[in-house]
Parts: structure tokens; sequence; C-alpha cells
């Protein structure tokens, strides 16, 4: 009896060993992120009922900077609580929106630099059960409803910043500047990830923000935490410290112009707000985010798209409608974004962009042809081509081709004239094997040579240095006249091209619109061709996200045979203003 009795302690003992003693890999942990692709980010808090305007007056920036960027006392905007009554909100609704969408996962801003929490805190009375008319968890509904409908339920917290809190980081207009950081996050931080990593069931990721001053040992502790609490939870690249995260987040809206390795993942607004802002009504297109998530997908990442929920606790219905436009598109093409992998070409085509799964290349085309379309740079057989709004299936005329002297691959897919869908029409390829591709730059099949910006060599004084590009007809600011940008490239047919320089609109976040006027010189082929940079129109369509391409002629040059060729673009003099100009691509198109 007391061998079996202990026979049974230790059985029992096993199943409920602590989290902190299952062993877990790294690809195990992000495989559902993997596959998920697509995300909803939530943006709620107090700064929903001021909507950006403080005193009657509107306020610059994104709505839940209000505190911040209207210098708010802590004190003063501590009273908004008291307001704070979202009577509307509907977690089902919430959660079902997401879902409708085709996304994943949500991740929900639990406490953001407002230092206001969306969930009941034993560390904090400052929270939406203690400190509001409305008294009931939120975080708590939605994790709740997100087990039902088969999402994964994820964290926003703001680890360094909180405007509430003396010891906390960032408010430099309502608290002395001497602070006990380390007191903060050992009384505030850490018990409330625990709560957070403790009563709401499993957690798919923590995605902290804004690091700050943060240290590497105050960092690694925030990832002990996590590690010890719930070892399957992903920790996004915000932390800080820099210390080793799971992935890594881009910028704000900030799309790579390349395929990217590792794992990584773009946030992005719907509007130009995070929080709910009233008067910003810059909805961005159901079909620009679609082709975006498309092109996000086929470089590698994931796409965290942001609704800001108003006071009341509704989802604006322009967020709903447009997402609910995107999850037209998902249920008929989500197999081209959910598991995939990065296309095994680096750079975007003109044309779109492809997701892979193995054995199949998933084309998405944006612009359908209206002539015969090609794939270039393609080494593998392909076995059968199809529409994947297809059902049957039905076999696509393709057509290979193989140039001996330049070594360059051509696929011709005869396709419809008429495109499946409007906004991205997907083209499957079942390929042999692994897909093998060109590296090369080679002419196109309507003889035109592109020469994009991101495949370029970027030097000065000889070193290698980087240019950065960004996505979907974007360029690179380019500023600095010593660098020099340089290509090679393979010609099949001789003969005279038209050169024109593609540059186009600055960046985002008040850039100043360069005026033009820049000299540069180009040199291939033994030839040299000089032109001065057309200035920019300010013709940005924000409902698109696509700028207008200005192109400036640079003459001509002349291919005496076919064969591999250099061109460098040498920038002379940027003016008396010192600006540089927004730079996409150099086009090569045959004279006739």
């Amino acid at each position: 009896m007391k061998k079996l009795t202990t026979l049974l302690l230790i059985l029992f003992g096993l199943q409920i060993l602590s989290p902190a003693q299952k062993t877990i890999t790294q690809d195990e942990r992000m495989q559902w992120w993997r596959e998920a692709r697509f995300g909803m980010f939530i943006h709620w808090g107090l700064y929903a009922i001021p909507a950006g305007e403080w005193n009657g007056k509107p306020i610059e920036g994104i709505g839940e900077w209000i505190m911040k960027r209207a210098t708010i006392p802590a004190a003063e905007y501590r009273q908004l609580a008291k307001q704070f009554n979202p009577v509307m909100f509907n977690a089902q609704d919430f959660v079902a929106t997401a879902k409708n969408a085709g996304m994943k996962y949500i991740t929900i801003t639990s406490k953001h630099h407002d230092g206001f929490a969306m969930f009941k805190s034993n560390a904090s009375k400052y929270n939406i059960v203690d400190a509001t008319p409305y008294g009931k968890d939120v975080i708590k509904a939605l994790a709740e409803e997100c087990q039902k409908q088969g999402l994964k339920m994820c964290f926003y917290y703001s680890q360094s910043r909180d405007w509430n809190e003396p010891n906390g980081l960032d408010n430099d207009w309502d608290f002395p500047k001497e602070r006990n950081f380390q007191k903060y996050l050992d009384e505030k931080v850490k018990p409330q990830l625990t709560e957070l990593l403790t009563n709401y069931g499993p957690i798919g990721l923590i995605w902290f923000d804004t690091p700050m001053d943060i240290s590497k040992e105050q960092a690694q502790s925030l990832k002990d935490l996590v590690r010890r609490l719930q070892p399957e939870c992903i920790i996004s690249g915000r932390l800080g410290g820099g210390v080793e995260t799971d992935y890594m987040s881009t910028g704000d809206n900030v799309i790579p112009a390349t395929v990217t390795p590792g794992d990584w993942e773009v946030p992005a607004t719907l509007n130009n707000t995070w929080g709910f802002k009233k008067n910003d009504h810059e909805w961005k297109s159901p079909e620009a985010l679609t082709r975006l998530l498309f092109d996000i997908a086929a470089k590698g990442g994931n796409y965290l798209l942001n609704v800001g929920p108003t006071a009341e606790g509704l989802i604006p219905q322009e967020s709903v409608d447009i997402l609910g436009k995107v999850g037209e598109w998902m249920k008929i093409n989500s197999e081209c974004i959910y598991g995939t992998q990065a296309s095994p070409f680096k750079t975007e085509f003109k044309w779109g962009n492809i997701t892979q799964k193995p054995g199949k290349l998933y084309l998405g085309i944006f612009n359908w042809p209206t002539t015969n379309f090609y794939l270039e740079g393609l080494k593998n057989k392909v076995k059968k081509a199809y529409l994947l709004a297809d059902k049957g299936q039905k076999a696509l005329p393709v057509k290979a081709s193989y140039n001996k002297k330049t070594g360059h691959y051509r696929l011709k897919i005869d396709l419809p004239q008429t495109a499946p869908d409007k906004v991205v029409s997907v083209v499957v390829l079942e390929i042999e094997g692994a897909p093998e591709v060109e590296t090369a730059i080679c002419q196109q099949a309507d003889q035109s040579i592109l020469l994009p910006g991101v495949s370029g060599e970027a030097s000065k004084d000889n070193k290698p240095v980087e240019l950065k590009f960004t996505a979907r007809g974007g360029g690179a600011d380019w500023r600095d006249a010593a660098i020099n940008l340089m290509w090679n490239f393979t010609v099949e047919k001789a003969g005279t091209y038209q050169i024109d320089l593609v540059t186009t609109e600055t960046g985002s976040h008040g850039s100043p619109v360069w005026q033009g006027g820049q000299k540069i010189k180009i040199r291939c082929a033994g030839q040299f061709q000089e032109t001065t940079v057309a200035a920019d129109s300010k013709e940005y369509n924000q409902r698109s996200q696509y700028w207008k391409l200005i192109h400036t002629s640079a003459g001509k040059i002349k291919f005496e045979k076919a064969g591999t060729y250099e061109l460098s673009l040498i920038p002379e003099n940027f003016g008396e203003n010192k600006t540089g100009f927004t730079f996409k691509e150099i086009q090569l198109t045959p004279v006739k």
C-alpha cells in the first residue's frame, strides 16, 4: 500500500508540474504565430473619451498620446476614469470582427502609456474595474470570447512609459525628474504582468513597447517573468535593453521593401491614429490593405492591423466595414496567406508579389495584365498552373523558355482577359522541388530593364552603406551626395535604350517635400549621361497608400551587344539647400 501511495504521489506530481518545468522549443513557441500571419491590434483606454480634443481644442498627434501632447497633469487626466462607461462594449462583436476579417489573434492595450489598466489589478486601483462606473473587466471578457471563437489572446503592455506614476518614465511636465524606475518595475509592472499571465488563461504574446532607458538587467527580468509564468507566450521585439526577444517589430506602418529573414511583424493603423480620434477620417481602402497583407506575407512577416474603439465601447463602423471587405477576400484566398513563407525572390514585382508553401508558389497579381503575363527567373519545372479562386482548378496554359546565352529563365502564363478579383488575383503554380530563382537582374519579356533601387549596391568612399527603401511604390530618402548606387544586369537584345530616373514623394511623419533640381550623372557601357531631378508634386494618395511616381528623362544609352553590364548612379550636386530626393528605380526602355 505504501509503494502504491508513493507511486500515485509521483504520478500526481508529474501532472501538476509548474509551467517553468515544461520545456518548449523556439519553433514550437512560434508555430501558431507563423501560421496566423494576420492579427488585430486594439488601442483602447481613457484617451477614447477626449478623442483628440482637450478643453475644446484639437490636439495634434495620435489619439492615445493626448495626455503628453496636451501636457495634461496626471491628477486632471485621472478624472477621465470617472466618465469611462463603455456600456456598448460586446466582446463577442469585437472577436467576431477580427475573425470575419480573417485575423487569427488579438493584441489589446492592457496598459498604455497613460498608466490606466483595462483589467482588474490589485497592483494599482487605477483600472477599469476599480476606478470607473463601468466596473467590469473587458480583458477578461475578451479572453473568454477568444477562447470560444478560436483566436489567440495577446496583451500590449507599456513597460517603461507611465505618465500616471512619478517613478514611471516620460512624464516630464508633471513629476520631478528624479525617479526610482526600479521601484516602478517592482511595484507595478511585474505585479501587473503577473496578473495578466495568471488570471486570463493561455496568452499568445506580450507586446512590449517604447523601452526608453530600461537596462539590460531590468528587461531580462521581465523576460524571465514571462518565461516562468507562461513559457509558451511569445515576447515581442520592443522589450529593450538589448535583450533577445522572439520576433522583431518594424516601425509603425513601416513595410520592408524586400524579403526580410526571421520572424517579424508590421503594426499598422487603419487611419492615421491608433486610439480613437473623432476627427480622423483618413481611412485606408480595403483594396490597399488587402494588397499590403499579401505583400507583407510575401516578405515573410505578419500584419497586425489596428482598430481604436470609442469611449462607448464600439469599434468604429468604418473599421468594421473595411475589415469586412478584407475578410471577403480572405474567405476565398486565405490559403495564400496562412502558414506561407516568404517569396523565393528577393524583391517585389511591379505586378504584385509571391508567397509559397512546399511545392506551391502563389502569385498575387495586383495589376492584371492586358497582354501576356510573364514570370521572370523561375528555374523550376511547373507541373500545373491554376487560379486559386477556381474551385475546379482548371489548368492555365504555361510555356517555359531558357536563353542559353544569358542563362535567363522565363515563364509565360496564359491568363483570362478578366481578373478574378480586382484587388489581388492569385495564380497557383505547382512546381517540382524547392524553388530555385535567378538572382541577377535580367531583361523583361517586353525588352525593358528595371533597376530597383533596393537591388542596387550603395557605397560611399568605396565602402558599402545602406539606403533604406520603403515598399510598394515608395523609395529611399537619398540625402547624402557622396553615396553612389550601382547595378549589374544582363541585356538580351543590343540597341539604344531610353533612361528614366524614377523618384517619388517623400515619406510620412512630416518629412519635407524635396523641390528637385539635384544634378545626377549616370555611367554605363563607357557612356555618361547627366540630368536634373524633377520636383515632387505632392500627389500622395493616403487611401491607396501609393505615391505618384515622378519620371526624369536621363537621355539614352547604347548597348553594342548582348551581355552583362554595370550602371552607376552618381549624385553630383544636391543644390544650395542640401536636400536630397526620394529615389525608387531606373527604367531602361528600348528605343524603337
